[in-house]
């Protein structure tokens, strides 16, 4: 949805993108929001919450080690320093806005898959789940951003919407709430999607999978630029910044030279397999 080149660079490609310190930073504050519900109701304090840092950075150098290319020329340490206070600043942040000594999350860091009616597999990460004693379920993401613009809304809103979606899908209940937590800016976004709201997030999706077949068949993934490509780590193979995209992996030929009666050739095809799932977001850019 953002750039189709960018997808193809993605997950066909799979060219190499450098870490950055806003989605690693990202990254971090999650890791420690999921940490803090291990503890007991009454030891949730912000004090507790901050002290994890240290260790979940530790944890995410060790399961991810390029990582530490993040601060390679921070020989003084400035810079980390300042980079955890800022996801310090964050996780206290949190505490204004949600009371975690109230809250029992039915799940975090939750994996979730379906496989629509159509066989489109949809999945993704989903950060916490409140199930209510009513049965009423909750979605609640956290994002390290700001709260975007009104006129904005929708798009961040699209991805809550894909996790209901499966949810509902998978367990037949269409959550009560979906809940964006914006941390960097300490707002919260809240909406109560209805069925019709899924069916038609369901039938975007459907579209944009189809898309996805075709660019995947005839090799043709358009660039879209925007504001976005100022942090983009492909701009040196990208057309739109005078870069040659890499040789296309999959094979693609065109059809039996086999006209319809409107004299209209068929479509290419790829002879390569095609992808196979749709996966919801789960790292933040900057």
């Amino acid at each position: 949805m953002q750039c189709p080149l960018l997808y193809r660079f993605r997950v066909i490609d799979k060219l190499p993108e450098k870490p950055s310190e806003a989605a690693t930073r990202g990254t971090l504050v999650h890791a420690v929001l999921e940490r803090l519900f291990d503890n007991p109701a009454a030891e949730r304090t912000t004090g507790r919450a901050t002290s994890l840092i240290p260790a979940q950075w530790d944890r995410l150098l060790e399961s991810k080690p390029e990582l530490s290319e993040l601060f390679a020329e921070d020989a003084g340490g400035e810079r980390l320093s300042r980079w955890l206070s800022e996801a310090e600043s964050l996780v206290e942040r949190w505490f204004s806005l949600e009371d975690p000594t109230r809250l029992e999350p039915a799940e975090r860091e939750m994996f979730v898959e379906t496989e629509l009616e159509s066989g489109l597999r949809l999945r993704g990460v989903i950060d916490r789940i409140d199930v209510a004693p009513t049965g009423e379920v909750r979605i609640v993401d956290y994002k390290t951003g700001k709260a975007p613009r009104p006129e904005y809304a929708e798009g961040a809103l699209f991805q809550m919407k894909f996790y209901a979606l499966v949810i509902w899908r998978l367990k037949g209940v269409v959550p009560r709430r979906l809940q964006l937590v914006y941390l960097g800016s300490g707002d919260i976004m809240t909406y109560d999607p209805v069925v019709a709201d899924l069916e038609r997030v369901e039938r975007k999706l459907l579209a944009l999978w189809d898309a996805i077949r075709l660019a995947t068949e005839t090799g043709e993934w358009r660039p879209r630029p925007t504001k976005l490509c100022g942090w983009c780590d492909h701009r040196s193979v990208c057309p739109e910044f005078g870069g040659t995209p890499p040789v296309y992996p999959l094979s693609v030929r065109p059809a039996e030279p086999e006209q319809d009666v409107q004299g209209r050739m068929d479509p290419v095809r790829a002879e390569a397999a095609r992808p196979v799932a749709l996966e919801g977001p789960q790292l933040e850019g900057p």
